[in-house]
């Protein structure tokens, strides 16, 4: 029957709980993405001067009392990051949010709606499924002033964006200590993946992604195995049984909360990303051209890296791959 393109995880209902929220929060170009993330976990995790990161984040927190975990990447019309280094950021972001997004909050400015934002259901169809735009809701970051959360008949380009997306829309205060609206953006969000089904969003890329970090997990742990089994040697001569049981509890836990932390931020999934997109050659040459740069200082590093890279590129691909990529080693 093939990959299915579009599934609804029915096993993992949730309305009502207090099951953590996956929140994949995406931006076309600015700061909007990242004040919604502030806004959403009600703390300053991004600064008002970002207007785009070179790498993928997640956050947890709380949004009007329930457990969220926000998710973010790259402005999707980032031109500061190679494509390359794009590709493989938009497979992190998806590690990140396994087994996948309860919802896409899209971000944008309500005061820098353009005709070419209207191009983001494309790229949104593009980056994570063609079925994704039923799970994605547009955000609009207003200002300090109530009366800017509004649609004005005059908003044609708003108006189509909303109704590209479905007519799902919330308004959100740029001042990440408003709290007044928390209850009803969540709202919003329960509703919406109720009405889906209650489950999440999930396709033939996020179903790699899980695949992949589970395997990078089980290879972590081995690795670690005779460091856990020598703590709970050590913890036997420390606790009686009820206290060893509960310590031993919390030590596996924290092992496995860190394990999966590091496998979703790398696994061979990412590990290949680069070599995949930009020929082995040009990798390799770039990164000992790197290495050997790295005795002139940051200077020489970007300096010889890119002639590493030029060099190890004429079996992997042309001097201006190698040279992007050297740069996406160095800048990423």
């Amino acid at each position: 029957m093939g990959f299915l393109l579009h599934k609804i995880q029915l096993n993992c209902l949730f309305t009502g709980s207090a099951t953590e929220l996956r929140l994949m929060v995406v931006g076309s170009s600015g700061s909007s993405q990242f004040q919604l993330t502030n806004t959403i976990l009600g703390r300053e995790e991004f600064s008002s001067d970002v207007t785009g990161i070179s790498g993928s984040r997640k956050n947890t927190g709380e949004l009007a009392g329930r457990p969220v975990a926000v998710i973010n990447g790259p402005n999707i019309y980032d031109k500061d990051i190679c494509q390359a280094k794009r590709k493989m950021e938009l497979r992190r972001s998806k590690c990140l949010c396994i087994p996948g997004p309860h919802v896409f909050l899209v971000a944008f400015d309500k005061e820098k709606i353009s005709p070419n934002t209207l191009n983001t259901p494309r790229l949104m169809k593009k980056s994570f499924g063609r079925h994704c735009l039923k799970h994605c809701m547009v955000l609009l970051a207003y200002d300090g002033n109530p009366e800017g959360a509004e649609v004005q008949k005059t908003d044609w380009h708003l108006k189509e964006l909303i109704e590209k997306y479905g007519g799902r829309f919330h308004f959100f205060s740029k001042n990440w200590r408003d709290r007044s609206k928390d209850q009803e953006l969540l709202q919003k969000i329960e509703m919406m993946v109720a009405s889906l089904g209650g489950g999440y969003f999930s396709s033939r890329t996020f179903q790699k992604a899980e695949d992949c970090v589970k395997k990078e997990e089980k290879r972590l742990r081995k690795q670690r195995a005779a460091e856990i089994e020598k703590t709970w040697t050590d913890m036997e001569g420390l606790y009686t049984a009820d206290e060893l049981y509960n310590q031993k509890h919390a030590y596996t836990t924290n092992v496995g909360t860190e394990i999966r932390a590091k496998a979703e931020m790398d696994n061979a999934w990412l590990r290949t990303s680069l070599a995949r997109g930009l020929g082995t050659g040009a990798v390799v040459g770039a990164v000992l051209g790197a290495l050997f740069g790295s005795i002139e200082g940051p200077g020489g590093m970007v300096l010889y890296g890119t002639i590493g890279g030029a060099v190890g590129g004429s079996a992997g691909g042309t001097a201006q791959v190698a040279i992007d990529i050297s740069w996406c080693l160095w800048v990423g």
